[in-house]
């Protein structure tokens, strides 16, 4: 038996021991980026998720530990039922299959959005981070340099002479600085379409949160309002930005001379950092690892990155170098 059998079976006999039956049946329910893998078990009307996080690969203790800290704070998070730590199995509560990414259209976005920033801002001011890991120079630096590697380099076949990394080196710089000026909260890093779920009390549901860190006010926003995987015209987007940003300044998060520009530019220079890193990272899942289920929505990060960059002149050079080189390719196209 190899280990994918092995862990098969192993999954399956916890899921059994757990809920007290021999016949219990698992179904996949998702997976993602990462090795977790989440498959539903039904019975009696009832359904779980069972989270397989092996523990060499994916330590499951995090997610618990940021899951308890959100639950504290009453966000809408999954309940553990069980769990084995030394294998990597967790039986959760069934949030069900309603993403935002599926639910979101024109005539509920104020609605489901307001939630989500309810519950972000519930985040921000109720859960301590200071204890997490930094989203530190280091991070911010490591996030940006995938993007050479992987989709200059390894997906456009182009490696950049010194007077690119010149260019480059300057955009990060840009970038970093505009991360590091901000206000430090909890940050989701991951808090989009694809990790919230409309539920009935509470909404949304939250998950995908154990790679949390101490970092960013704007990160988590400009990971919902400026999702790799749903776009919307820049005059709505501007509209719930500036909106939280008055929740921010009641709460005190940010102060009152952080005006509508200032803010505005944390956020699009924050998102610029999310987006030219998963410009990497989505073309590292692919060539690395052998996932190509991201690959279809790189053209509207990529779109992202432009935009954004070409409306801020010390970042004219940098949209400009990706252009030369990417123009005109089908970015959804591997290559060999």
């Amino acid at each position: 038996m190899d280990n994918r059998n092995e862990r098969t079976a192993a999954r399956l006999a916890w899921a059994r021991a757990a809920l007290g039956n021999s016949q219990l049946i698992l179904a996949p329910a998702s997976s993602d980026a990462s090795f977790r893998s989440y498959w539903r078990a039904t019975q009696a009307g009832s359904s779980w998720i069972v989270m397989d996080s092996p523990p060499e690969r994916e330590d499951p203790r995090p997610w618990l530990a940021i899951g308890e800290r959100l639950a504290a704070a009453g966000l809408h998070v999954p309940k553990v039922a069980a769990q084995d730590l030394q294998q990597g199995f967790l039986l959760i509560e069934d949030l069900g299959s309603r993403l935002y990414l599926a639910e979101l259209n024109k005539a509920n976005a104020d609605q489901l959005y307001g939630d989500a920033m309810d519950a972000l801002l519930a985040m921000q001011t109720k859960v301590a981070s200071d204890d997490l890991p930094p989203f530190d120079h280091t991070v911010l630096v490591n996030g940006l340099e995938v993007m050479p590697k992987w989709f200059l380099e390894r997906h456009l076949g182009h490696t950049p002479d010194c007077d690119e990394w010149d260019v480059l080196e300057a955009a990060f710089d840009v970038i970093i600085r505009n991360a590091l000026a901000q206000p430090r909260c909890f940050v989701h890093r991951d808090y989009h379409s694809r990790n919230l779920l409309v539920v009935e009390a509470n909404n949304p549901g939250v998950i995908d949160f154990q790679g949390a860190l101490h970092g960013p006010v704007t990160y988590d926003l400009a990971s919902l309002l400026r999702d790799a995987y749903v776009a919307w015209p820049r005059e709505r987007v501007e509209a719930w930005v500036e909106s939280y940003r008055l929740r921010l300044r009641h709460a005190g998060v940010i102060g009152h001379d952080i005006d509508t520009t200032r803010f505005l530019r944390w956020f699009d220079l924050t998102g610029l950092h999310r987006h030219v890193r998963v410009l990497g990272q989505f073309y590292r899942l692919w060539y690395r690892d052998g996932k190509p289920g991201y690959l279809a929505d790189v053209p509207q990060v990529y779109r992202y990155v432009i935009e954004v960059a070409n409306g801020y002149p010390e970042l004219a050079d940098f949209a400009a170098l990706l252009e030369c080189h990417a123009h005109g390719r089908d970015l959804t196209q591997v290559a060999t």
